[in-house]
């Protein structure tokens, strides 16, 4: 059984096996976690996105590179819908989850962070951001032995210890 944790704090500072950057669709960098993500690894993540990435990744779905700088072993970014583009299915973002746990295994990351996937720029409310990363870690299959959802905001972390108190 997966452990889920929440913390304030900064995801580009945890020291775990794999970071997950919530990525645009074309993988180039970009601002909020995917831009801090990139600033503190360094160039090195880039230029991997755009080698193992030549035309980015599709909403929902999950692919990795090393962690340049970062306290991690790995990146693994995941691309999320965009509610403000009209994506508004849910299942998309919960693919994300799914996805980068699947990248996980494959890589045999045994401890991941994550962002809340969509609570920023894309859109999504927060309650159903939270809900649904916590419902989908807490239900999907996986070698992962303990996920940290990370955020730099208190009322996001109240959102997150109350919604993993209901799993």
């Amino acid at each position: 059984m997966t452990l889920i944790t929440a913390v304030l704090g900064d995801i580009t500072q945890q020291h775990v096996d794999a970071l997950v950057n919530a990525a645009s669709r074309e993988m180039r960098g970009g601002s909020g976690v995917d831009g801090a993500i990139h600033r503190v690894g360094g160039a090195s993540i880039l230029t991997q996105c755009i080698s193992r990435f030549p035309h980015g990744l599709a909403t929902g779905d999950a692919g990795w590179t090393t962690a340049g700088d970062l306290p991690a072993k790995w990146v693994i970014h995941t691309v999320g819908p965009n509610r403000h583009a009209g994506e508004t299915d849910r299942s998309l973002l919960a693919s994300c989850y799914r996805r980068s746990l699947e990248v996980a295994d494959e890589l045999g990351a045994a401890t991941v962070a994550f962002a809340i996937i969509g609570a920023g720029a894309y859109g999504w409310d927060l309650d159903t951001a939270v809900t649904t990363a916590v419902q989908t870690l807490a239900a999907s299959p996986t070698q992962v032995r303990e996920v940290t959802l990370v955020t730099p905001h208190d009322d996001a972390l109240r959102t997150i210890e109350a919604q993993l108190l209901r799993a």
